[in-house]
């Protein structure tokens, strides 16, 4: 009997580190083309049978990739806009979050539904007229259509995250806050910011994975090149007649390399600020 349910638990296990193995296969196998092709020829590439180890290693890929375009005025722009954007999310999120979380008002839940609503439109929907909106501000062919809307409550998803960790959070803390003379504010950054950085962690890596990788915003409201991020940077190895695959694959891998290095970095953080989002004392 005891041998019988020792064996049905290895097979059970067995089969899960089997799922897990063609599940991490097919998740890396992307970055395993990628890496491989930004090595070759372009004709290597896309040779048949498929090479896997390129013959013989291209390495001046990455340094004509990168001097293909004005790579370090791209990186500068990217970051400029990252910091900003960093910067109002974590900011004006947490301050929602915490409004909506420890703070008492009328009609507060009905507001906070209201705000979970608008995760249901799509992107595409509001494109049009946000567009027509900042034209008529005249800021289009600036960062601040970018960077302004992350400075008002910092995304719907993010004050969401947010205020379900802050509700794990015992209102003792709150309370006994209040008793030696702290405001709400005091009490936002002096105690519940200090034991929410699982959950600042992840709302930072979400925003940096998304602003890093957005390609459509800086497109539609980015005229000028000099102004332009590492995403539609990488536009510039595309044409109407053909495409430099390889330089394209190197200039990406590049860009790939900083999020896989965040998130090794954060994953303990990002991992726990999941884990516990959702669940209330």
């Amino acid at each position: 009997m005891k041998l019988g349910r020792k064996a049905s638990e290895k097979l059970r296990k067995a089969i899960i580190l089997s799922i897990l193995l063609i599940g991490a296969i097919i998740y890396v196998l992307p970055f395993a083309w990628l890496l491989r092709s930004s090595f070759m020829t372009t004709s290597q590439i896309f040779k048949v049978p498929i090479q896997w180890i390129p013959k013989p290693f291209r390495w001046q890929n990455y340094p004509e990739a990168l001097t293909a375009m004005p790579f370090m005025k791209y990186l500068f722009n990217t970051l400029f806009i990252l910091t900003l954007v960093e910067a109002g999310t974590i900011l004006t999120a947490s301050m929602a979050a915490f409004s909506f979380s420890r703070l008492k008002w009328p009609g507060r839940d009905f507001f906070f539904f209201l705000i979970l609503t608008s995760l249901m439109i799509p992107y595409a929907v509001t494109l049009i007229p946000t567009f027509l909106l900042w034209r008529k501000l005249g800021f289009v062919n600036t960062y601040v259509p970018l960077i302004l809307p992350s400075w008002f409550g910092g995304g719907a998803f993010n004050v969401f995250l947010l205020r379900q960790f802050f509700l794990t959070i015992p209102y003792e803390f709150d309370e006994a806050a209040y008793l030696d003379g702290a405001s709400p504010w005091h009490v936002l950054w002096k105690v519940i910011i200090p034991l929410s950085k699982p959950a600042l962690i992840t709302v930072a890596i979400f925003t940096f994975l998304g602003v890093w990788g957005d390609l459509l915003g800086p497109i539609v409201y980015l005229h000028d090149a000099e102004k332009y991020t590492l995403a539609v940077g990488l536009t510039v190895f595309r044409s109407a007649y053909a495409t430099r695959w390889n330089l394209l694959m190197a200039a990406s891998t590049v860009m790939v390399i900083p999020p896989i290095v965040l998130y090794f970095l954060g994953q303990r953080f990002f991992v726990k600020g999941i884990a516990l989002t959702g669940l209330k004392q």
